[in-house]
């Protein structure tokens, strides 16, 4: 399992609110940090989370192709920020 999601699940966070994090991911990068951090996890642990996605990158394609969502909408939404 990847270990963004299995974060996630350590925290009693459900299925749907993970797809629903991820699927804001895929649509809006911004929205999606607003999304996360409103979860109910521990600010350590979403430090935590943080970095690791900041060290690797590909867990988030690796996270969005196990839910079944588009990561190509994720390179579109970047390339709009890059711009």
């Amino acid at each position: 399992m990847n270990p963004i999601i299995a974060l996630l699940k350590e925290h009693n966070i459900s299925d749907e609110q993970i797809k629903a994090v991820f699927q804001a991911l895929t649509e809006n990068p911004l929205m999606a940090m607003a999304t996360v951090q409103q979860l109910p996890i521990p600010p350590e642990k979403l430090q935590q989370l943080m970095g690791l996605v900041m060290q690797n990158p590909a867990l988030i394609k690796e996270a969005v192709a196990e839910l079944g969502l588009d990561y190509s909408k994720v390179e579109a939404a970047k390339a709009q920020l890059n711009k």
